[in-house]
């Protein structure tokens, strides 16, 4: 597996992996309720991760193993993780605190001394292993019951 900026042309890849993640993974989040699903899902098309990769004060990264696109993470510059999405056949290998480090690395690089997110329900455990902490009240988005915002203090740059 290898980890790189996401082009364009991954858009297609990427956001299959981000709509199958969410509809089969989040299910602690969604409760399969077709309403929250459809308003979470509404931005999730090609077009919209296009842009996602398109540098302008933002790094898209993904996980790569022999073409296929196993997990899609985004960050906004300098310090805020914006996605994090593990394909399904992908889950429990490791490929989601690869991506992690790997966002927390470019992180560092640009400059930055701490990290958020904001955790669905379902990865919230995943982040408290790895050394997030939550920093606010629990909120609601898209629907769902709780969205957890979280942060991380940084190491430094090497």
């Amino acid at each position: 597996m290898i980890i790189r900026d996401a082009t364009p042309d991954d858009a297609a890849a990427a956001c299959a992996v981000v709509r199958a993640s969410i509809i089969e993974l989040c299910l602690a989040d969604h409760r399969g309720d077709p309403d929250i699903l459809g308003r979470w899902l509404a931005n999730k098309t090609p077009e919209t991760v296009a842009t996602w990769a398109d540098g302008q004060g933002r790094s898209l990264l993904v996980a790569v193993e022999e073409g296929a696109v196993l997990a899609v993470g985004g960050l906004a510059h300098p310090n805020e993780i914006t996605v994090n999405y593990v394909s399904p056949q992908a889950r429990f290998r490791g490929v989601s605190s690869a991506l992690v480090a790997a966002l927390e690395q470019r992180a560092i690089a640009l400059g930055a001394q701490e990290i958020a997110l904001l955790s669905t329900e379902t990865a919230h455990r995943f982040y408290l292993a790895r050394g997030y902490v939550d920093v606010g009240v629990p909120v609601g988005k898209f629907g769902t019951a709780a969205s957890y915002p979280m942060r991380k203090v940084l190491g430094r740059a090497p």
